[in-house]
């Protein structure tokens, strides 16, 4: 894989030395954070490597902890910090922000201290990554690990198939039939057409994408309320499940997340909505031609933005904050940023990383690397409120009632409405 030359490094961390305020933090020689490994990326590795660069570079050691996934994260830095110890920032979910809020354990960037040179960096981001980090003025986290929801699809199928393998299908219909072309269950190889996660955790991230390009968002930018029983998402719900039940291309009742990338390598399924963090991945190992689209709308398509962003703790000293953040400052460099989509197929989360050798070089190579960049502009903010992990699994789980065909989709969403507002009855005043 391509690698960032040790003279850019240098050059970048020279600058960084050289900013004024947030940079100069006080003598702090050791950080630990957190960090969740959920795509097919050899993450940790990577995140290894870049603790003993900058250790190289600073002096300072950061000794990072594989927590599992996000909502183990999540559960252990709390445990942790509730305890008297724990790490003093993590990679966590963007979603996370509000129950992070309610909890107290996060600190704004800005009371940690931001010149014109931070401020200039904080709006390097592409905006789409500011959904669920920037909230009531304030900036509670630095965008890292993000990503966005994508189809890939088997071009080589699509041609067997007499589709056009250079046009994605743009609305649910066309996206319905042509996963039913697609799909051969009684033939050798057995294939389906398409298939997209509904299991804990991902569901929700999933549905999002698909209501969004339903023009219907699922929550208010507060956290404070969701719109599940509203007719756009019941019908986005109807949808989902007539890929199944009407066009019969995708199997019945819940698809695992864990299992997509593979299933579309072995040529098991033609189309999977999955992560742009998968992409690197795809890319190394398919052996067959594939592209990346939006996910197909009714009628625009559109997608959600998601992965993870570093947060810093509020129990961390001044000091502490202070070199957390330079940390994340060095970890978002345009040079490293472009080494860290290359790497892992996440999306450079600076428009100026796009500008770099190694970036520019790598989508010359791989065009479909450039794809999820160009869905940023249609790109809303993933389900996110307050009590998150808690509102997510369980409109999950009557988004799997539904595939299942245990309920309509219309009952499933009025019972996800109604055991959400119950949930979020004591934030409505916020």
């Amino acid at each position: 894989m391509p690698e960032i030359r040790r003279r850019t490094l240098i050059g970048s961390t020279a600058a960084l030395l050289a900013a004024p305020a947030i940079v100069r933090a006080a003598e702090v020689k050791e950080l630990s954070f957190f960090y969740p490994v959920t795509v097919s990326a050899p993450m940790a590795t990577i995140i290894e490597g870049y603790c003993r660069q900058y250790a190289k570079e600073t002096g300072v050691t950061v000794k990072a902890a594989y927590a599992g996934t996000y909502p183990d994260a999540l559960s252990k830095a709390v445990t942790a910090i509730r305890g008297g110890g724990g790490p003093q920032f993590s990679v966590m979910l963007t979603s996370d922000i509000h129950t992070l809020q309610a909890l107290d354990l996060i600190v704004p960037l800005e009371e940690i201290g931001l010149d014109k040179a931070a401020e200039t960096w904080l709006a390097s981001f592409w905006p789409a990554f500011m959904f669920n980090t920037r909230i009531g003025g304030k900036t509670w986290s630095v965008p890292f690990q993000r990503s966005t929801e994508i189809m890939l699809y088997n071009k080589a199928a699509f041609t067997k198939a007499g589709l056009d393998p250079e046009r994605y299908p743009t609305d649910w219909k066309a996206q319905g039939e042509a996963a039913r072309k697609l799909t051969n269950r009684k033939g050798s190889p057995q294939t389906w057409g398409i298939q997209m996660a509904a299991d804990i955790t991902s569901g929700h991230w999933t549905f999002g994408a698909l209501t969004a390009g339903n023009n219907q968002p699922l929550m208010n930018n507060a956290g404070t309320k969701v719109f599940f029983d509203v007719p756009k998402t019941i019908e986005t719900l109807d949808y989902w499940v007539s890929l199944s039940k009407t066009y019969q291309a995708t199997p019945s009742g819940v698809t695992y997340w864990s299992t997509l990338v593979n299933n579309f390598l072995r040529g098991e399924t033609a189309i999977i909505m999955t992560s742009s963090g998968n992409l690197a991945y795809v890319t190394q190992n398919a052996k067959f031609p594939f592209d990346a689209a939006l996910p197909a709308g009714n009628p625009t398509p559109r997608t959600v933005v998601g992965g993870g962003n570093v947060y810093i703790f509020k129990h961390a000293s001044k000091p502490e904050q202070q070199a957390a953040l330079r940390f994340a400052q060095w970890l978002t460099t345009p040079e490293r940023a472009a080494d860290w989509s290359i790497r892992t197929g996440y999306i450079a989360v600076t428009k100026t990383a796009f500008d770099t050798p190694a970036m520019k070089a790598y989508i010359a190579k791989h065009p479909v690397a450039a794809r999820p960049k160009s869905f940023l502009p249609v790109a809303w903010g993933e389900l996110s409120t307050y009590q998150d992990a808690r509102i997510q699994t369980l409109i999950e789980n009557h988004i799997d009632a539904a595939l299942a065909g245990k309920a309509t989709p219309e009952a499933a969403m009025q019972a996800a409405q109604k055991e959400a507002e119950a949930i979020l009855r004591p934030y409505q005043h916020l």
